[in-house]
């Protein structure tokens, strides 16, 4: 399929994709017609109509140990009316999948018959450029940036003995087309540049790993202060966790770093504020609107408007623009993230927030951006304060419990606090407890936001999206600290 759409605006682009390229087996008037026909006496629905390519590039050890690229394309229908959900999709963009499709889709209607809502409102917000990422270099120099990133990083010091780098990069072209006629498109790049640092000293072997990424061209992952950074703090990590000792455990005060710690903001709260956990009545905060769910001074905000971030969109995934949703403030609940679906059932406007893994999948309330807001504080005064706890600068992974909010976090780089003073590195520290106990027990907050590096996928329903967490430095008082010393 032919793919070079530079210059041309992300409709024509997709109208390009689907219906106007040699080949194809969809005309417009004809996927106009049969989505209108499928979704009359509806509550909702839309077709979804994506074009997606990907690359994946993996060195290890200065070789490269595997290569990928992929094209896929598909659609998918959705008829909705109440609660209930038609939805078939599939690979082949012709005009007899869609009939079949409209078919099955139209079987919930079942002799019943409503009024379609509204379509969403229209923008001309534009987050993120149209450039298809793999085709503003070529394969010689990223698979380049590797074996540099390899070179560079033995070079700088003589006790790395594995690096591993990778890049991810996609373009996703989407047309969500409605059954008054409106139609919607969005074009989104996406890039990703890991690296792993593997170093050894007497015997002993440890890792450190960074990555950075958003929606933007593959050329600023090229950039030689971008690379580089990425390998030194990977390397970093791993000579810190080198020297690190075994982490006490025990309930004890937390500093927890900025940006990426937002991980258990996202996990622990986040998902707990989608509109289909709290319409259903699963989430420990249904029921709680207006009512005090963190420590004062605590703003929570999904944010899926932030240029170039990794869970940015211009729309989603049912066509409504994306927007700022604030959920939280000053510990105050005030707000969830909805899908159209789910917004209608409560009685209240979409977010912006209906994402989809791809045109296989039915669209869910699920993050883009997620982050809390800055407050006053240092971090040098919230170490102070500490008379012995743990400084937990970065995350690895982590389990929580959607309904109970239990969590268990694992820290990547952590370090003790003695005296009001950061001494020795630890190892193997998990953080555990329960999203709301935790948001009451924040007690200082840092003023100075940061975001991820652009890293994040979030997983829901057996569906993965591209996300983005941030956070100030924060201090929490009671949680437990899992170890290997007491």
């Amino acid at each position: 399929m032919q793919t070079h759409v530079a210059g041309l605006g992300p409709l024509a682009a997709t109208d390009h994709l689907f219906f106007e390229r040699s080949g194809a087996l969809l005309a417009r008037e004809d996927a106009e017609t049969i989505t209108r026909t499928a979704l009359d006496g509806m509550e909702d629905g839309e077709l979804f109509l994506e074009y997606r390519e990907t690359e994946g590039l993996a060195l290890d050890d200065g070789v490269i140990r595997s290569a990928s690229f992929n094209t896929s394309s598909g659609f998918g229908l959705r008829s909705v009316l109440g609660e209930e959900t038609g939805f078939a999709h599939s690979d082949e963009i012709s005009s007899s999948s869609l009939k079949r499709a409209a078919e099955t889709v139209s079987a919930v209607r079942n002799g019943r018959s409503a009024i379609m809502s509204p379509s969403p409102r229209s923008t001309n917000a534009r987050l993120y450029s149209d450039v298809n990422p793999l085709q503003e270099t070529d394969f010689v120099q990223r698979v380049g940036l590797l074996s540099q990133i390899d070179a560079y990083a033995r070079g700088k010091d003589s006790r790395v003995v594995q690096v591993m780098a990778s890049i991810a990069s996609e373009w996703q072209a989407v047309q969500i087309m409605r059954a008054d006629g409106q139609r919607v498109a969005d074009i989104r790049p996406l890039v990703r540049l890991n690296v792993t640092v593997v170093v050894e000293k007497d015997g002993r072997r440890e890792s450190g790993t960074y990555g950075f990424g958003g929606r933007y061209s593959v050329t600023r992952l090229l950039e030689d202060e971008a690379w580089r950074k990425a390998a030194d703090e990977a390397m970093r990590t791993a000579l810190v966790n080198l020297d690190a000792r075994p982490a006490p455990a025990g309930e004890m005060e937390i500093v927890l770093g900025a940006g990426w710690p937002g991980i258990l903001l996202h996990e622990a709260v986040g998902h707990g504020l989608e509109g289909d956990f709290n319409r259903k009545k699963t989430s420990m905060f249904a029921d709680l609107m207006g009512k005090r769910v963190a420590s004062p001074g605590v703003t929570v905000v999904d944010d899926g408007t932030l240029p170039d971030r990794r869970g940015s969109l211009t729309v989603d995934d049912e066509g409504t623009p994306s927007g700022r949703t604030v959920m939280i403030e000053d510990g105050i609940l005030t707000g969830f993230i909805q899908d159209r679906l789910n917004a209608r059932l409560m009685g209240v406007a979409p977010t912006g927030n209906g994402r989809r893994q791809s045109y296989a999948y039915m669209p869910l309330p699920r993050m883009t951006n997620t982050l809390m807001l800055a407050g006053e504080a240092s971090t040098d005064d919230m170490i102070r304060s500490v008379k012995r706890g743990l400084y937990a600068v970065n995350f690895g992974g982590g389990q929580v419990d959607i309904t109970s909010g239990k969590f268990v976090f694992a820290a990547s780089e952590a370090y003790m606090i003695e005296d009001g003073k950061v001494t020795a590195p630890v190892r193997g520290a998990t953080l555990i407890g329960n999203g709301a106990d935790a948001m009451t027990s924040i007690s200082m907050i840092g003023s100075e936001v940061q975001m991820d590096p652009g890293i994040g996928t979030c997983g829901k329903a057996g569906q993965g999206v591209p996300v983005g967490v941030g956070q100030p430095t924060l201090k929490m008082t009671g949680l437990t600290v899992g170890g290997t010393t007491a």
